[in-house]
């Protein structure tokens, strides 16, 4: 005979068995969930953790306060909207954006792996789970080892981005995982002290400027006051003390729901974090000189506010130092007054001209940011095709590549920017120090604007046109080769407010004679039989004499 316990009572039975079991597994766990810790108490852990370079943390600091002091621009916003962007930057118009880190090593789902393997339920949780076991075992600490970048070429690099066109490289300095990519005195969790045991940023930079390219740096420390957050809910080794000055404060996120502004946003943030955020920003600058520092979009935390003022005429009133001209800061939404900065759109662009220099950043990959496995790429025309309509609207494009961990630039990637370069070979006269023409273009595809809508934006015809101007001369891009022969620019007819009378035009990359006539319905081009290349055509329009 069998013994068979009520269901009610079994199930009960069976519940407890299960609630004491998981109270005997969180007993023996050395890394228990800790989220139930009061903040300043998680804070405190870290302060203690990183507390070794708080002598060279609070030199940097007085530092920065003895520059702005001293410096034409004072640490308050009435001051700091006097910032002219530099001609070289509003020249400039392309430049290539790097996230590399050890979040290329798992190379899974994207560079936020390390806060998603976390995440109980996540892709990269079960990911994790199934490949390098529990997050208490095996953490994302532990991946430092097998970040070699031992095929790291920052020469070839350098030279692949100028042949790509670029005229600045904007390299991820620190990620929001926290490990410095850069020979950093603030910490012992950086690319020269471990993984790599190389000054990764530091031999990008000569190699950059060798090439004659401009050099920048973007920094997402600040977000790391919260990132890994997530690791304090479940047993990991976020929550061992040990570990604390490489995962950070690690707070609860409590994002805006709303997205921007970031008024919105209510995460604990000391003054100690802050503090430590503008020292290393500091120290970045000090150290390397950078001609742009790109901020991602927490630095608009509403507690951020008065030590980004600090940093802002620090780093404005050291550039001199290094230069004739002042530096540039991107920033996304409401961060910074506008005048005060160059704005950044992340993967997204501007529906008409802004009189006010802009600037979009976008990935070559469809997926992520880092490097990832079986990832996909933009087409080298739909790199073209944003670039221009950037272009023509007052903006530059920061392009986005994430090289593998070992150092090496997926060919996929690479030929994407060959392709592109050569476009800029034979049209950069088109897109390099040009500016806005009275209005951007003509045709009938509009772009969808803001941010993460680029990829929304529908395929662009020969109807489409974008204009750039420089000097006395109009440059028309026209997006598609029509099957016609002819192209037409009606924004160009002899009838048009304030356009004057047209006194030849040329098809950059042929030699062929441009025959066309001005009339009231526009500017009527005859075509070669060929077009001069792929992707978009540029004429290049003066006025009679």
């Amino acid at each position: 005979m069998s013994l068979r316990w009520p269901g009610r009572f079994s199930r009960l039975f069976v519940i407890v068995l299960s609630v004491a079991a998981s109270s005997s597994t969180l007993a023996q766990s050395p890394t228990p969930p800790t989220v139930s810790e009061d903040p300043l108490t998680i804070d405190q852990t870290w302060q203690k953790a990183s507390a070794k370079y708080d002598a060279a943390r609070s030199a940097i600091l007085e530092n920065v306060d003895l520059v702005n002091r001293e410096g034409r621009f004072r640490a308050d916003w009435e001051s700091l909207r006097n910032y002219k962007v530099p001609e070289w930057y509003e020249d400039a118009k392309f430049g290539i954006f790097i996230h590399w880190g050890v979040y290329s090593v798992p190379a899974f789902g994207s560079e936020w792996y390390p806060r998603l393997m976390y995440i109980e339920g996540s892709d990269e949780y079960k990911h994790h789970l199934a490949t390098y076991g529990s997050q208490e075992k095996f953490g994302y600490k532990d991946f430092i080892p097998s970040f070699k970048a031992e095929k790291f070429d920052p020469s070839a690099w350098a030279r692949l981005f100028k042949e790509a066109g670029a005229k600045y490289v904007v390299p991820v300095f620190e990620h929001h995982d926290g490990f410095a990519m850069y020979d950093s005195g603030l910490s012992d969790w950086t690319a020269a002290k471990m993984g790599p045991h190389r000054d990764l940023m530091g031999d990008l930079a000569r190699a950059v400027r060798a090439e004659g390219l401009h050099l920048g740096a973007s920094s997402h420390r600040v977000e790391h006051n919260f990132f890994l957050g997530v690791g304090r809910t479940i047993p990991s080794d976020i929550n061992d003390p040990k570990f604390a000055a490489f995962y950070g404060p690690a707070h609860q996120w409590l994002e805006a729901k709303r997205g921007t502004p970031l008024s919105n946003d209510f995460t604990f943030v000391s003054k100690s974090w802050t503090h430590d955020w503008l020292a290393r920003s500091a120290e970045i600058v000090e150290k390397y000189h950078p001609e742009i520092m790109y901020f991602d979009w927490w630095i608009g935390q509403p507690s951020l506010r008065e030590d980004l003022t600090r940093f802002v005429a620090f780093y404005y009133n050291t550039s001199f130092k290094y230069g004739d001209h002042i530096g540039v800061i991107n920033y996304k939404d409401y961060a910074i007054q506008e005048q005060s900065a160059v704005l950044d759109l992340e993967r997204g662009q501007l529906a008409d001209i802004r009189p006010l220099h802009w600037q979009t950043d976008t990935s070559i990959s469809n997926k992520s940011w880092g490097y990832i496995q079986n990832d996909t790429f933009k087409s080298p025309q739909f790199v073209v095709h944003q670039l221009i309509d950037i272009v023509s609207k007052n903006g530059n494009l920061l392009l986005n590549i994430g090289p593998r961990s070992d150092g090496t630039i997926p060919e996929e990637v690479q030929q994407v920017l060959r392709e592109v370069g050569a476009w800029l070979k034979v049209n950069g006269d088109a897109i390099y120090g040009t500016r806005p023409w009275r209005i951007y273009g003509e045709g009938p595809t509009k772009v969808a604007a803001g941010s993460f809508h680029d990829t929304d934006t529908s395929t662009y015809t020969p109807e489409d046109f974008r204009f750039t101007a420089k000097g006395s001369g109009l440059y028309a891009i026209e997006l598609g080769w029509p099957s016609t022969g002819e192209a037409v620019i009606h924004s160009l007819g002899s009838e048009a407010a304030g356009v004057p009378k047209v006194g030849s035009v040329d098809l950059l990359g042929s030699d062929a004679k441009i025959e066309f006539h001005q009339q009231p319905d526009g500017l009527h081009i005859r075509l070669p039989g060929s077009a001069p290349g792929h992707f978009a055509y540029c004429f290049r329009i003066l006025p009679a004499s």
